[in-house]
């Protein structure tokens, strides 16, 4: 929007097109016209089955049938519901025991979370540090704040992760400003699929602890987005970097955590997650969760109780934990299939993708990425055109599209660029 009529700018970049959602307007527009078998709507960050339905865990809905009124329709805490926030602890730990100091305080989804974290632990005007290919919201809730995205890539040549990249612009930023937000989105980061190794964790972790002791002025939070984490692989194997953030770090040095049960209990519209953080100075936990607090207060108040609840029975029945957790890995196993027929085809095809790992998404780099898209939507195929390059949502096409999209894919690049 160039000119406002009545609102104030306030230092953001203001627009009405948002990619993801014009793009599945597109896709359901042509379903419309021509049918839902022959469109491939790539657009949708949520699991959906082979028929296009919305995965959604019977055993959740089970629970949420036999909650009571006062289990849905009372004033939940501000900090959340007690028994939610020790449930949030299993379930982002798993068997780990945390030996750091925890706090967990609930919020609407991981964005509530990251939200937080920024607000309290970065000035107005500071500069929030991601990779360079991340989720496009991250840069609306740092604007949205009077904050802005730093970016490093992600990526060196070979397609590794670029720990010297990384290291360097933490170093810049920290020369501008005195205090640092990073946000790592792992496992299976959206919108590549990548996932950090415990080689690459090994590299930020000493990097930031390097550069928290260089200079105690400094102050540094990372903040771990795991949103995509129980939909990644075996639940113990990709909580294995949890050890390597719960050490003896510098005072001016701290691990935050953004939690979403959006997706591993397949409750996106009830809006729960929590930020946590860990801590050996049992002083800084409290004050993180009196802070977090404080912004919830003045942002949303509280969370949906009704999601917290169901989650907090969930948890506390062994029997019912077990039902979420089989039926979750049956249709983790779908999504698995359907990454490993992308990249299987998109070798076939010679077309490049980010280095996918699991998740819901993977990228494909290429130039004028709006152009490919138009050229593929004329071919049914709808993915969201970035700055970097095209994402797909593995998440909502079958295993059949995941199989045909690939060459099209290099089809449409080599149309528009010519290689």
């Amino acid at each position: 929007m160039a000119n406002l009529i009545f609102a104030e700018e306030n230092g953001r970049t203001i627009t009405t097109d948002d990619k993801i959602f014009s793009t599945n307007k597109l896709a359901q527009e042509m379903i419309a016209r021509v049918g839902k078998d022959k469109v491939a709507n790539a657009t949708i960050g949520a699991l959906l089955d082979d028929n296009g339905k919305l995965v959604v865990l019977s055993s959740v809905v089970k629970v949420l049938k036999e909650l009571g009124p006062e289990d849905y329709a009372e004033y939940a805490p501000i900090a959340g519901v007690p028994s939610f926030l020790e449930s949030v602890k299993k379930v982002v730990f798993g068997s780990y025991q945390p030996k750091a100091h925890v706090e967990a305080v609930s919020t609407p989804g991981g964005t509530g979370a990251i939200h937080n974290i920024i607000q309290n632990y970065t000035r107005r005007g500071d500069a929030v540090l991601t990779s360079d290919w991340y989720w496009g919201p991250y840069s609306t809730i740092a604007h949205e704040i009077e904050r802005k995205i730093a970016t490093y890539p992600l990526f060196d040549n070979d397609f590794r992760f670029n720990h010297r990249a990384f290291a360097e612009k933490v170093e810049e930023l920290l020369g501008q400003q005195d205090r640092l937000v990073i946000i790592l989105n792992t496992p299976a980061h959206n919108p590549t699929g990548y996932t950090w190794s415990a080689e690459d964790w090994d590299h930020v972790v000493t990097t930031l602890k390097n550069t928290a002791a260089a200079d105690k002025k400094r102050k540094i939070v990372l903040a771990a987005d795991i949103a995509y984490i129980d939909f990644a692989g075996d639940e113990e194997e990709y909580r294995s970097f949890l050890p390597q953030i719960d050490v003896e770090l510098p005072e001016n040095l701290m691990m935050t955590i953004a939690f979403s049960m959006s997706k591993g209990f397949t409750m996106y519209g009830m809006r729960a997650g929590a930020a946590l953080c860990l801590s050996r100075n049992p002083e800084v936990a409290k004050e993180f969760k009196t802070l977090c607090s404080l912004s919830a207060r003045g942002t949303w108040s509280n969370c949906t109780r009704a999601s917290m609840v169901a989650m907090a029975h969930i948890c506390q029945d062994p029997d019912l934990w077990q039902q979420v957790r089989e039926e979750r890995a049956k249709y983790r196993e779908m999504l698995i299939r359907r990454g490993r027929a992308f990249t299987e085809a998109a070798r076939e095809a010679g077309l490049l993708t980010t280095p996918y790992d699991a998740g819901f998404f993977i990228s494909i780099p290429c130039l004028n990425s709006d152009d490919v898209a138009a050229v593929l939507n004329e071919d049914g195929i709808f993915p969201v055109a970035l700055g970097k390059g095209l994402r797909v949502s593995l998440a909502s096409i079958s295993e059949e599209w995941c199989r045909i999209i690939p060459a099209k894919m290099a089809a449409a690049i080599k149309k528009v660029n010519g290689n």
